[in-house]
Order: C-alpha cells, then structure tokens, then sequence
C-alpha cells in the first residue's frame, strides 16, 4: 500500500474540518501533511508556560496577544489545519474568522511539547515545515522533554532558513518582527 501523503491525503480538508467539529472536547485534531493526528490535552505545566509567555509578550508587545489553541491554516495552500499552543497576533485578529483562521498577520507560532509519543514528530519536524510554508516569520518551540527552547525564523520554500536553540534558563532573543527577549529561567520550575 502506497503511503499517505500531502499529495494523496487520507481525506480532503473538508472532510477534517467536519470531523474536527463533531470531535469530543477531550480531543484536539490536526491535519498535517495529509494526515489527521490527535494532539493530546494540555497538563497544567504545558498550560502555565502559555500563560507564563502570554504575560510576557502582553508586557512587551501590549498591541499584541498570544491566542491560545487558535486553528489555522498551514502548509502549502493552506490544506493542512493546526491548532498551535499559541499564536501571537495583533489584538483582535481572530475576528470574524470562523474556526480557522489564515496566517496573514501572524508574527509567531507557539508549541510546547507534550509527553506523547507523536511529539518529536509533530512539533519538531511537521510543524516548522507547515508553519514555514505558510509564512508564519517565527516559530517558537519550548522542548519540555529537552529543557530547551528553539527560536525558528525566517521562512523560506516551506522551511525555517535558521534555527537557534538554547538550554531552559538562557536569555532567548525573538527576532524582528516579535523582538522579544525572554528570560527562559522560570522554565525550569515547569519540567516534569
């Protein structure tokens, strides 16, 4: 049997759209690369280092928000959906968008990793190519399972052109058009 791919996709966007709406609340799906993954629920550390990076960027970047678990499109042509952890926008972006929303205005993609055995997959390999494709100028990835933080940016031809990645407790700068510097140490209190 042929592998499934973004060229023969188990189903069309459609389809996943339909299916994520008619999926229980205990479940988050996401179609990438032609595929349908099941993103697991938050734990209560994935979810403060949201609220930990949202207070952040609103102290920072006050005309901005990091809207959580808002669905976009992503990849090429906008075929693939993905719910990231955060998406960081000006305020108001997501108005009259319906459940999914396009990337024009989005300044950074957020993931955090979960302790499943599709993260490494998902959030280290699928997600940068799908967030490059679609524009996003940076994805910010925080590695729990790595103690690390990864800076990607700089899209080009569906993938990130430089990637910086430093250990929990470094002083990360988020490039332009972000620009942000986060102190990365009170990460550490939220491993486990």
């Amino acid at each position: 049997m042929t592998p499934r791919t973004e060229h023969q996709p188990q189903m069309t966007t459609e389809e996943f759209e339909q299916l994520e709406r008619h999926a229980p609340e205990t479940v988050r799906l996401e179609f990438i690369n032609g595929k349908v993954q099941v993103k697991p629920v938050t734990d209560g550390n994935h979810d403060q280092i949201i609220a930990w990076l949202q207070r952040l960027c609103m102290q920072h970047r006050p005309e901005l928000w990091l809207y959580g678990d808002r669905g976009m499109k992503i990849e090429r042509y906008r075929m693939g959906r993905a719910r990231p952890d955060g998406v960081l926008a000006p305020f108001g972006f997501p108005t009259g968008h319906g459940n999914w929303s396009e990337t024009s205005g989005v300044l950074m993609a957020v993931e955090v990793t979960s302790h499943d055995s599709d993260t490494h997959q998902r959030d280290r390999v699928e997600k940068p190519g799908g967030y490059a494709a679609a524009g996003i100028p940076v994805y910010l990835l925080i590695d729990r399972d790595d103690c690390s933080v990864v800076v990607f940016n700089q899209p080009e031809d569906g993938r990130y052109r430089h990637e910086e990645k430093l250990p929990f407790g470094a002083t990360v700068k988020i490039p332009e058009p972000v620009n942000i510097t986060l102190d990365t140490e009170p990460l550490k209190e939220f491993v486990d």
